[in-house]
């Protein structure tokens, strides 16, 4: 289960570094990043260029999946896996002598 977790944050981070350039290449109505480009730059993200708003949604769709996909899959290994602290008593039930600490073992 935990290399399905590996995974899935490394798909997550490509995706958010992927979907990041992605989306500051495309051209907005009134100019962009494509200018820079030159002529190539605004066939290839330009306004009518619906292959990189495509791939734009796949890459979104891949963050978002993974996202939820690694939340719930974090959420079953927690609620399977015994803790460290299962056996150690609350903080809030433990005894507490009268002045407010707990109490303390004799050393040795």
């Amino acid at each position: 289960m935990q290399t399905w977790i590996v995974l899935l944050y490394i798909l997550f981070v490509a995706a958010a570094l992927i979907l990041t350039v992605v989306i500051l290449l495309q051209e907005g109505k009134g100019g962009g990043f494509g200018d820079a480009l030159g002529a190539a730059g605004q066939q290839a993200f330009g306004v009518k260029a619906s292959g990189v708003q495509r791939f734009t949604m796949w890459i979104a769709i891949a963050f978002l999946g993974s996202a939820v996909l690694i939340h719930v899959l974090n959420n079953r290994s927690q609620s399977s896996a015994e803790g460290i602290f299962d056996d150690a008593p609350d903080a809030a039930t433990a005894p507490v002598d009268a002045g407010g600490a707990p109490p303390q073992t004799p050393p040795k």
